[in-house]
């Protein structure tokens, strides 16, 4: 009995020692990461409101927008912050992640640029209010909004692809169709903050574009490069008008 008594006071100590060296050994998960798209946001505009409106405060501005809720490629509807290797192999990090519904944010940060246009009076993000009343709607169709980068290589290329149509409010009809398929800017792989960076700056070139066509139509009959009248571009020049994109 004093034996089982002795060997057990020597082995629960080292047990305990061992147990605690294999905690201790265990490698720690690193901290989780959320970010948000922003903009440099011109003063008196409402930048960093999620929805509402932002307003250019200039004197002559005169028409109202109305941004429909983003049209989203499937893939993209997920908290990961994207990564295309190669043509097709998409790659996600469990610890870099958005913080905010991402339709959201690139609305939020394409209203907050067009609102420094002096042509602009407001620029309202869906769900506006119901007495709101807008001369244009615009809807963008992303496809693409992530960084790539080929396969192993450690500087890759942040890519936007979408489509906008200025679409008239009261019938739905589509006046305009534009695509934006922007990739100036480079960023080191695993470098989020930097990709997030280059994608508000992507972001900010499209939201010119759209405020070029804006700015020129109706009154000039020939659209601006960025962007072609409906009725030319071939296809239906009616859009689905959904309501519910506007909620």
């Amino acid at each position: 009995m004093r034996t089982s008594i002795h060997t057990a006071r020597v082995v629960l100590p080292v047990a305990a020692l061992l147990l605690g060296g294999c905690f201790k050994l265990a490698r720690e998960s690193p901290p989780l990461r959320q970010y948000v798209l922003s903009v440099a946001a011109p003063p008196g505009t409402t930048a960093d409101a999620p929805t509402g409106s932002a307003t250019s405060p200039r004197a002559p501005a005169s028409l109202t927008v109305g941004l429909r809720r983003v049209d989203l490629a499937a893939y993209l509807s997920v908290p990961y912050i994207i990564m295309r290797r190669g043509t097709s192999e998409l790659l996600t990090s469990e610890f870099h992640r958005w913080g905010e519904d991402v339709g959201d944010g690139i609305n939020r940060v394409v209203a907050a640029n067009l609102a420094g246009s002096p042509l602009l009076r407001a620029v309202e993000v869906a769900p506006w209010p119901l007495a709101s009343r807008h001369n244009f709607l615009v809807q963008l169709h992303v496809t693409r909004f992530e960084g790539v980068a080929d396969s192993a290589a450690t500087e890759g290329r942040v890519q936007v692809t979408a489509g906008w149509e200025i679409i008239r409010p009261f019938d739905g009809k589509v006046l305009l169709r534009g695509r934006t398929d922007d990739r100036r800017e480079s960023w080191r792989v695993g470098n989020y903050t930097g990709l997030v960076r280059g994608l508000d700056a992507a972001l900010q070139r499209m939201a010119r574009d759209i405020g070029t066509c804006l700015a020129r139509f109706p009154n000039d009959s020939t659209p601006p490069a960025a962007c072609v009248a409906a009725d030319s571009a071939g296809g239906a020049t009616e859009s689905p008008f959904d309501a519910s994109r506007n909620r």
